[in-house]
Parts: C-alpha cells; structure tokens; sequence
C-alpha cells in the first residue's frame, strides 16, 4: 500500500501525516508543491517537521514558474474565483507525479483538513477519483490544526511556521493569496512581518496591469450593488488614510484552499 500526504508545509498537514505515522508502519511519502513565493520559513518547517516522521520520503516538486511568471505566460491574473496558479502550479504538477506513481488499486492520498473546513472533502475525494481518499484530522476523536499538533510540535522543539504568529491562517504564498478576502488582505499589509510581502505583491500586480493594458486586480469590493475592481495599492491607501472603513471587508481572514477546492 502507497501512502501518500499532500504536505503543504503548514501544521494541518504535518498533523495528517504524524497521525497517519501513528497508525502504519508502511513507508510515507510527503508531497510537496512549490509556487516559487513561498515564505522562507516554510522550508525550515517542511524540513523540520518531516524529520518528525520515521519511514518517509519528502518528495519536493516544482512547475519551475513562480506564480507572476505563470500569470504572465496565461495573460491572466489569478483571482478568488479563477485561481489558476493553484490549478496549475499545484493540482496539475501532482496529479502528474501522483499518476506516473501510484496505482489507484494500491494507494491511498491523504489530505490536512479538519472539522472546521470538513465541508470540503466531498470536492476533494471526487476531484482525485479513482483514488482513495482519507482525512487523518477527521478520525476519532476529532483533531484540530492547533490544539495537538501545537503540542507535538512543542515537546518536539519544533517551532511552528513563523507566518501563524503573524496571524495568517495558512503557511503559502507568504502569507498572501489569491484567493484571500480584503479583510485578509489588509491584515498582511497591517503585520509589519508581512508588510513587504503585501508591498512584493502591489508591485506584481501593477506589472501585471501594465503588461497586460488592463486594470485587473486580485481583490474586488462592492459598491451600491455593483462589484467593483480593488487594487492592492488602492487598499494600501485607504488604510493609510484611514478610510479603509469605506470598503466591504466580510470575512477577515479568508484563507487560500489550495489543493482543496478545485473540483
């Protein structure tokens, strides 16, 4: 039997493979796709963690193109609703490695979702047909992403990935996504941890305005019923003028879902 984790680099998956660890002694490999942005911390932690895990083989893959460069190759720039840098720079370059690897008939892929996002393992398991699919978190009793792997990571003297201290929800993309809300959006630009990020990320987006003569954005708001453009300089300052309250934030910490919702 092939046990294959997708390991994103962040504490739910680590908390998927340590309890699927637990529960076999047949070898483990940990899948794990690079976007080319990610923090520099995360490969501390991906290392790290994977250390934690007796029997498995860390298996690093890469299209090759950060995500500005593959916007740039589609002449699209990726949003909350056509996230095509998840599409392509992590569910395309998996299902490559995972078919040219493993037989359905003797593999299982198991993903970090725990009961809080359990709405989304319908897609998931039916994205990745004809294979099996399990969800470690969600085996009794019911783990979290914090609770317990808090702890193993603790009595370990792992630390965990910088960008959670920072208040990110999710350890990709430095913290940023495409997918992410205004509310999230503007909680990177707030962290000074994640200031250069946000500002990394209104220079790419400019470029992509510039290189494409369109104002495309990432972010959108709604004004008097109409949905409108919002660029990552605009957000920027409105907070520094303070009247950032003049947009409709919603969800504050809207997290990315790669991997997961691509169905």
């Amino acid at each position: 039997m092939k046990h294959i984790v997708f390991f994103s680099g962040g504490k739910a998956s680590f908390g998927a493979a340590y309890r699927l660890r637990e529960s076999t002694d047949e070898p483990i490999t940990l899948l794990f796709t690079d976007t080319k942005v990610e923090d520099a911390d995360l490969y501390r932690f991906l290392i790290q963690s994977a250390a934690l895990l007796p029997n498995s083989e860390l298996v690093s893959l890469a299209d090759g193109r950060d995500i500005w460069e593959l916007f740039k190759d589609q002449k699209f720039l990726g949003n909350h609703r056509v996230p095509i840098c998840s599409r392509v720079l992590k569910n395309e370059v998996a299902t490559k490695w995972v078919k040219a690897n493993c037989n359905p008939d003797d593999t299982t892929l198991y993903f970090g979702i725990d009961y809080t996002e359990v709405h989304r393992t319908e897609g998931v398991s039916r994205r990745w047909e004809p294979y099996t699919v399990d969800y470690p978190l969600l085996w009794k009793p019911l783990w979290d992403k914090h609770t317990e792997v808090d702890k193993i990571l603790s009595d370990s003297n792992v630390k965990e990935p910088r960008l959670y201290k920072t208040g990110a929800l999710h350890n990709n993309c430095g913290g940023m996504c495409v997918r992410m809300s205004q509310g999230a959006a503007a909680e990177r630009y707030k962290s000074p941890d994640t200031r250069h990020v946000f500002m990394e990320w209104v220079e790419h987006e400019k470029d992509l305005q510039n290189f494409l003569g369109k104002p495309v954005t990432i972010l959108h708001h709604t004004r008097e019923g109409e949905t409108l453009p919002l660029s990552l300089l605009a957000m920027k300052e409105k907070i520094d003028a303070d009247t950032e309250n003049q947009l409709s934030f919603g969800d504050a910490f809207g997290a990315c879902g790669c991997m997961v919702e691509l169905d």
